[in-house]
C-alpha cells in the first residue's frame, strides 16, 4: 500500500474562517494517523483576485502554524505553475476535445437552459455548433476554451457520502478549462496538482461534490490515477447558518482575540468532526491517535459547537 498522501488547498481571497480549519483538521489528521504525508497548495489562480488580498497568505500560514499544523514538502503556489496547466492543457487540443467559446457569463445565466448542481450554467454548446457550421468568431472577443465530454455516466464512492454518480453531458456539460483571460481553471489546475504531488486521499466540503465527476473525467484523460475523496460536511453556526469568510464567520483574527491558546478552539473543532465526544482542550498531536474516519458525521451541514 502506498503511503497517504493528503492535501488542504485554500484560497488566499481573504482571513481564513473556521470553517477552513475545520477542513485542515480533518485533511491533516486523516493522513497523519496512517502515517501519512499532508501538503499544503496555495490556490492562487486568479492571481489578480489575490494580489489585491496580497497580505493574506502570510496571515494564512501564520494561523495554521497558531494551531500547530506542520506540512510535509515544498509549499505549492498555483500561480507559479502555469507552465505544468499548459502541458496538460495542449494534451486535450491534441485529443480534439478543446473549442473556443465567447459567451458571456451573464448570458449563459440568462439562458433557460438548466443548472448545474453547483450553480453553474448547463452549457447547450452554442459555440460548439457555430465552430462546426463554419460561423465566424465574434471581431476582438478573446474566448474561454471548453473541454467536450462524452454522453457517459462518471460513478465514484466517496468515503462519507457512499455511492456518487453523474452524466456529464447532462449534469454539467463541456466545462472551461481555461478561462478568456488566459487564467487555467479550477478543474483543470486541481487535478494536475493533486496527480503531481502524489495526493491519494482528498478530503474537502460537501459543496465541491458535485464537479468530482469532471476531474474523475480529467485524471482518466492524463492517465492520472484516481485519488479516493471524502466530502465533509460545511460548518455552521448555532442557526444552521453555513460559516463564510465574506461574512466574517468565525473570521481567524476574532478566534485569536478571544483565544491566544488555539487549545480550547481545537477541542470545538475535534468535537464537531466526531473526535472528541464533547469540546475540550487538546493540542494537534492529542487528536492524531484519536482520529478514526468512522465517526465523522455524514450529515450535509454540522454545527460549530460553542467555546
Amino acid at each position: 500500500m502506498s503511503v497517504p498522501v493528503s492535501r488542504f488547498a485554500p484560497t488566499p481571497s481573504g482571513r481564513m474562517h473556521l470553517g477552513n480549519v475545520f477542513c485542515a483538521l480533518v485533511s491533516y489528521l486523516s493522513a497523519k494517523r496512517r502515517g501519512g504525508r499532508c501538503i499544503l497548495r496555495i490556490e492562487d489562480l486568479d492571481l489578480a483576485r489575490c494580489r489585491a488580498m496580497a497580505d493574506e497568505t502570510p496571515r494564512l500560514l501564520d494561523d495554521l502554524a497558531y494551531f500547530g499544523f506542520e506540512f510535509d514538502g515544498p509549499l505549492l503556489y498555483q500561480s507559479e505553475r502555469g507552465d505544468v496547466y499548459q502541458k496538460y492543457y495542449d494534451l486535450l487540443c491534441e485529443k480534439g476535445l478543446i473549442y473556443p467559446c465567447y459567451c458571456s457569463r451573464a448570458a449563459l445565466h440568462a439562458a433557460s437552459a438548466p443548472h448545474a448542481s453547483d450553480n453553474t450554467p448547463l452549457y447547450d454548446r452554442r459555440c460548439y455548433f457555430r465552430m462546426l457550421q463554419g460561423v465566424p468568431p465574434p471581431v476582438g472577443k478573446r474566448p474561454a476554451m471548453r473541454c467536450i465530454v462524452p454522453d457517459e455516466t462518471v460513478t465514484f464512492f466517496d468515503m462519507l457520502q457512499g455511492k456518487y454518480e453523474e452524466n456529464l453531458q447532462k449534469a454539467c456539460s463541456d466545462f472551461v478549462v481555461r478561462r478568456a483571460d488566459g487564467v487555467f481553471a479550477y478543474q483543470l489546475a486541481v487535478v494536475v496538482d493533486d496527480a503531481l504531488s502524489g495526493v491519494t486521499d482528498v478530503v474537502r466540503g460537501l459543496d465541491l461534490l458535485s464537479s468530482t465527476p469532471r476531474q474523475i473525467y480529467l485524471c482518466r484523460l492524463f492517465g492520472f490515477e484516481v485519488p479516493r475523496y471524502c466530502h465533509i460536511p460545511l460548518l455552521t453556526d448555532a442557526t444552521g447558518r453555513r460559516l463564510s469568510k465574506r461574512e466574517g464567520d468565525g473570521c481567524m483574527e476574532t478566534v485569536r482575540k478571544k483565544y491566544p491558546d488555539p487549545a480550547p478552539v481545537l477541542g470545538a473543532l475535534a468535537a464537531a468532526a466526531g473526535i472528541l465526544k464533547k469540546p475540550e482542550p487538546v493540542t494537534l498531536a492529542d487528536l492524531i491517535p484519536l482520529f478514526d474516519p468512522e465517526k465523522l458525521p455524514r450529515t450535509p451541514t454540522v454545527c460549530m459547537p460553542e467555546i
